[in-house]
């Protein structure tokens, strides 16, 4: 791929195309945008410039971006008419390709849009895992773990991606098959706030049989369990069921009521 990239890109010049005749690359992998992270861009490149150009190629009576949606927002952003850009001979697929790739390498993606992208990359051009991997420059088992990824349900993603749990957190937590066993192994590991290292032993011990048969999970402190129960309650609110807990005591429990409306009454 590397050598295909150097002859795409090189004896290009740089030049200035308006920004009103740039559209975006339908093939652009990343879903969420910082604008945070866009501002403080924007104010780099008001102090700074523009350090590198975008990438498009010609679309129809103006240009489509390949690379560089970060820096054209800043761009829009500071209310800039031009940007200087390189103008990239290339079909559909490198388009996708060299966007997916820009993205990877500066891990600016979060792995589900990785995993994500390569899917759509293989379903739209009909490759083969080992033509994408060759494509990307990675290994087929690379690109195999990356797709085995997109098992996970979207409630599980939320809960890996805003606790700050990596791809290996991830592929570790697909050995459970059982969807509710694995939800709420992916709360405690969150809630613990386990390593790698420390999630693969404890995912190991759930999925050893006991005696009587099954797993069990295992909570060897109290206040971890308490911690799984809020966080349970945070991720059903964060996706807009308004769940509510109450923990109280008696002398020998710790009683916690959970509400959870019934769909008729949220409709209302």
């Amino acid at each position: 791929m590397k050598k295909g990239a150097k002859s795409i890109f090189s004896g290009n010049r740089v030049c200035k195309i308006k920004i009103s005749e740039i559209s975006e690359n339908r093939a652009q992998p990343r879903v969420k945008f910082d604008s945070a992270a866009i501002e403080r861009l924007a104010e780099s490149i008001a102090t700074n410039g523009l350090l590198q150009p975008l990438s498009v190629r010609r679309k129809g009576r103006g240009y489509e971006l390949i690379s560089g949606e970060r820096r054209l927002r800043a761009l829009k952003l500071l209310g800039s008419e031009f940007a200087p850009c390189i103008v990239v001979n290339v079909d559909d697929e490198n388009s996708a390709v060299l966007a997916l790739i820009e993205n990877i390498q500066r891990e600016d993606l979060s792995v589900f849009e990785q995993a994500d992208a390569i899917r759509q990359l293989i379903c739209c051009f009909g490759l083969t895992q080992g033509q994408a991997a060759e494509r990307l420059g990675l290994s087929q088992s690379a690109i195999a773990n990356k797709l085995r990824l997109l098992r996970l349900s979207a409630e599980e993603r939320l809960v890996i991606t805003e606790n700050g749990l990596t791809e290996r957190h991830a592929r570790a937590a697909i050995k459970i098959e059982d969807e509710a066993v694995r939800k709420r192994a992916l709360l405690h590991i969150a809630a613990a706030s386990l390593n790698v290292e420390q999630s693969e032993k404890y995912i190991e011990k759930l999925l050893t049989p006991q005696k009587k048969g099954g797993t069990r999970l295992v909570f060897k402190d109290l206040r971890i369990f308490q911690n799984t129960i809020k966080m349970a309650v945070d991720t059903m609110r964060r996706s807009g069921v308004m769940a509510s807990a109450e923990k109280g005591e008696t002398e020998g429990f710790i009683e916690y009521t959970i509400r959870i409306p019934k769909p008729s009454l949220t409709a209302k």
